[in-house]
């Protein structure tokens, strides 16, 4: 029996390191991709992370989940561009878009909507403390906000409410480049944070804004591959299909039970689920669910999303 418990407690030491291995290598592998000559997209367990290039310094769009994949954006940005860091901006809220930040220096200038500060503070204060606290949003805004550096300027617009009520895109006016953050899921679910004031009725306001500025050829999603207008239209088509699904859910009465079992989808054709480690799914009963729940009211948005 001794020997069996050893045997069993080395099978799962060998078990546990391999998955530490495994987590360090997903979470160290970043890959750059150019989009311009002067805008590369960076991708890995997380957000896409947008990087400009300047002559005075780099710019920075989200900084993915974890310190460590923050100092391999730092890194890499760098690299890319053969200047420091000057300017982080963040989408919006959630820690795959802002756990990195702390990898920086405290007191780099980061760039939020004043909406994004504040639910920062009221949902995610815990992951701020210390050094952290060095690195959250210090410029901040309600509509939008210009950064010009290096002959470059950089417009971050809010737009209105979609996957949180402060979601900010970015647009890189010379290059023709905008990023949309979690406003778009390229061929991918999305995630509706309602709690956070998000909402899929308003989000179809949201991107038809951006579809109406013409200052911008490619996009850069939160999650998925670079795309262009079409990408934007189909995710727009989809958002739009599912809100009728689960308005005339609500309209009729129907339980969730009812509204996950008889809700037909067409427009999500070759989505990707996404496998949030721990935490959530996001897939089609996914969305469902989140919608059912914005049509019938049955999640309100927390204080600091008003």
């Amino acid at each position: 029996m001794a020997r069996l418990i050893r045997r069993v407690a080395i099978a799962l030491v060998i078990a546990a390191a391999a998955i530490a291995i495994y987590a360090y290598q997903t979470l160290a592998t970043v890959d750059a991709e150019r989009v311009t000559d002067d805008v590369h997209v960076l991708t890995g367990l997380g957000s896409n992370v947008g990087v400009l290039r300047t002559a005075r310094g780099a710019v920075v769009v989200d900084t993915m989940t974890t310190r460590m994949q923050g100092e391999r954006i730092r890194t890499l940005a760098e690299q890319l561009t053969g200047r420091e860091v000057e300017v982080i901006l963040n989408t919006h809220y959630h820690l795959d878009h802002t756990h990195g930040n702390p990898a920086f220096p405290s007191g780099t200038r980061v760039v939020a909507t004043a909406r994004t500060r504040k639910l920062l503070d009221a949902l995610d204060a815990k992951s701020w403390t210390g050094d952290a606290a060095g690195t959250l949003p210090n410029e901040t805004f309600d509509s939008s906000h210009e950064i010009a550096l290096g002959g470059k300027t950089v417009r971050a617009m809010h737009l209105g409410r979609g996957h949180t009520s402060g979601d900010l895109v970015v647009l890189f006016v010379e290059d023709r480049v905008i990023h949309l953050g979690d406003l778009l899921f390229n061929g991918r679910y999305p995630n509706i944070d309602l709690e956070a004031g998000g909402s899929i009725e308003e989000w179809i306001g949201t991107l038809d804004r951006v579809l109406v500025l013409d200052g911008f050829d490619r996009v850069i999603p939160g999650h998925g591959p670079v795309t262009d207008r079409d990408g934007i239209r189909r995710f727009q088509a989809f958002l739009k299909e599912l809100w009728e699904r689960a308005s005339a859910a609500a309209r009729e009465g129907k339980s969730l039970e009812d509204t996950l079992a008889s809700t037909t989808l067409t427009q999500d054709a070759g989505f990707e689920a996404i496998q949030v480690p721990f935490l959530l799914k996001l897939d089609r009963p996914f969305v469902i669910r989140r919608a059912w729940q914005e049509a019938t009211g049955a999640v309100q948005p927390v204080a600091a999303a008003q």
